[in-house]
C-alpha cells in the first residue's frame, strides 16, 4: 500500500477510535440507574457519584414546604419494583397504601428546589432523580409524581343498566 493511503487510513482509524470513545464515555457519565429505596440504602457510599432514579411512596406525614425558599422535603417508603410482585401484593394503590402505613418500611428522605406540586400527597408514587448526599439525603433534581387514585380499580357505582 502506498505511503499516502496507509497514512489516511491510519488517520481514518484515529478519528473513528476517537468518536467511539467519546460516545461511551459520555454515555457512561449519563446513565441512571433505577432503584428502590431498599437498594439505595443497601449500596450506601457506592452510589454518592451518581445519577439515581429512586422510587417509593410519598408518606404525607413528612411533607414540609418553604415558600419563600422554594425549599420541599418529605420521606418516601420503599416500594417493590418488580411489577408482578406488586400485583402479587393486590396492586399500586394496595401497595403504596401499605408502604406509608407501615412505620418499619426503609424511608429515605428527599429534599427538592423549586414549587411544591399538587400531586404531592399522602401515598402519591414519587419518582425522583438525583443523587444520595453523604448526610443521607437525597438530593432531588426531577420530581415526578402519580396519584394513587389513578390505580383505584374501581367501576363508578353511579352507572346503572337501563
Amino acid at each position: 500500500m502506498p505511503v499516502g493511503r496507509t497514512k489516511f487510513f491510519v488517520g481514518g482509524l484515529l478519528i473513528l477510535g476517537a468518536i467511539i470513545y467519546l460516545l461511551v464515555s459520555s454515555t457512561k457519565s449519563s446513565i441512571e440507574y433505577f432503584m428502590t429505596v431498599d437498594e439505595l440504602l443497601d449500596r450506601g457510599f457506592e452510589t454518592y457519584d451518581q445519577s439515581v432514579r429512586l422510587s417509593g411512596a410519598v408518606v404525607g406525614t413528612t411533607i414540609e414546604y418553604n415558600p419563600e425558599s422554594l425549599t420541599l422535603s418529605f420521606m418516601i417508603a420503599h416500594v417493590p419494583g418488580d411489577n408482578n410482585e406488586i400485583d402479587a401484593l393486590g396492586g399500586l394503590a394496595q401497595v403504596l397504601h401499605d408502604a406509608v402505613s407501615d412505620p418499619g418500611r426503609s424511608r429515605v428522605t428527599i429534599v427538592y428546589s423549586g414549587v411544591k406540586p399538587d400531586l404531592l400527597v399522602d401515598e402519591a408514587q414519587a419518582i425522583v432523580i438525583g443523587r444520595m448526599g453523604n448526610d443521607g439525603i437525597f438530593y432531588a433534581d426531577e420530581l415526578l409524581l402519580k396519584c394513587p387514585t389513578k390505580y383505584e380499580e374501581s367501576l363508578p357505582e353511579q352507572v346503572e343498566e337501563k
